[in-house]
């Protein structure tokens, strides 16, 4: 058995990841890796997902250039979430261009934006 097979992957062959900002502990962004995602970030140093959407493996940054490069992988009691502690390229995380995806904040009822776009997602991703 390798730490590998340690970790409890749900039916579809995932487990959600919290990107967690080294040093501030801010929470940048959750994702799901499977295993050859989660073998490839151990191996290479640098946060790789499975994107569902794309339905494929993401290096984080592969289009953007914000890099999540990985400092500490920890896996949680019931070892079925992982937790990232990263330090992020160019201080953006979100596609949106923030600094991390949690920007929406309930206010008396209603979801307002929190947080500033630090880059126009226009210049950050190609067409």
């Amino acid at each position: 058995m390798t730490w590998l097979d340690e970790v409890r992957w749900n039916p579809d062959g995932l487990i959600p990841v919290i990107a967690q900002e080294y040093g501030s502990g801010k929470v940048l962004m959750v994702a799901w890796m499977n295993r050859e995602a989660l073998q490839l970030t151990a191996t290479s140093g640098v946060a790789v997902y499975w994107s569902r959407s794309r339905g494929r493996l993401w290096k984080k940054g592969e289009e953007s250039g914000h890099v999540q490069k990985v400092l500490e992988v920890r896996l949680d009691c019931d070892e079925d979430v992982l937790l990232l502690q990263v330090e992020q390229a160019g201080g953006i995380a979100c596609h949106t261009g923030r600094h991390n995806c949690f920007f929406h904040k309930l206010v008396d009822g209603k979801w307002v934006v929190a947080d500033p776009v630090l880059k126009n997602p226009s210049e950050i991703y190609e067409k």
